[in-house]
């Protein structure tokens, strides 16, 4: 579904990522770990196609098509979805407006979509305007359920979400990646995504496939994601660096 090949990544000017190689296979839930600063955030907003971030070597390919140059609506159009962080406050635009136009595109109910997840009183609301936290992130996932994509990057799905909404976030996003009661890995009706954790939280709800460490803007290492995170919450990143430098000099 994705594949990451030698990817350096600079923006104005400064360099954020650098050889960073990984693959998101069709039906596999991926999960990114990293401390703050790693480069993480950015990494997905490359494989967006977000226009300040520019490309200096490497390549993407999704669905075995080179997206390195493409444009960000080209890859909408693809089905890649993001789910940001911080995703801006958009004043003057209702969030209907902008869900309507892809819920008569799929003849999808936005009315019901909406009342599923009690956000129907925010659909005449400006888009992210006064939200809470949680109600931010139930909105990315409410225009993610309309724009139905093929693969999902999640941002920090746990941040600035309190206890109460962590458990309807979880679900929501363990609903959108497989709307079934068990889906196996690489299931045919489950969608590949590629998921930023800093916590751990979302491992709650998603049965996830393989992890990723990225430090430092390049990727350390890869596992199993409960035994990385098991580690980090013992040793820490610094383990990882440590561990990443011992086979550089190995080598």
């Amino acid at each position: 579904m994705l594949q990451i090949e030698d990817l350096y990544v600079e923006v104005a000017g400064r360099p954020l990522l650098k050889n960073v190689s990984l693959t998101v296979e069709k039906g596999e839930t991926t999960i990114l770990f990293g401390p703050n600063g790693a480069g993480k955030s950015a990494l997905l907003s490359t494989i967006m196609g977000f226009s300040n971030y520019k490309i200096t070597s490497g390549k993407i390919y999704f669905k075995g098509k080179d997206i390195t140059e493409a444009p960000i609506n080209e890859r909408a159009k693809m089905g890649i979805g993001i789910m940001s962080q911080r995703p801006p406050n958009i004043a003057g635009v209702k969030l209907r407006d902008l869900l309507e136009i892809e819920t008569h595109k799929n003849l999808l109910n936005l009315e019901e979509m909406a009342r599923s997840i009690d956000m129907e009183r925010f659909l005449e609301r400006d888009i992210n305007v006064g939200f809470s936290g949680g109600e931010i992130k139930r909105s990315e996932l409410l225009q993610l359920s309309v724009q139905r994509p093929d693969f999902y990057l999640l941002d920090e799905p746990e941040s600035g979400v309190d206890p109460v909404n962590m458990a309807q976030v979880g679900n929501m996003i363990r609903k959108l990646i497989c709307n079934k009661k068990a889906c196996t890995s690489h299931d045919p009706e489950r969608k590949a995504s590629l998921v930023i954790t800093h916590t751990g939280e979302i491992l709650d709800y998603l049965d996830a496939d393989k992890a990723y460490i990225l430090c430092n803007g390049t990727v350390m290492c890869s596992g199993n994601p409960n035994r990385l995170l098991k580690e980090i919450k013992t040793q820490g990143y610094d383990e990882c660096i440590r561990c990443k430098m011992n086979l550089t000099q190995i080598q």
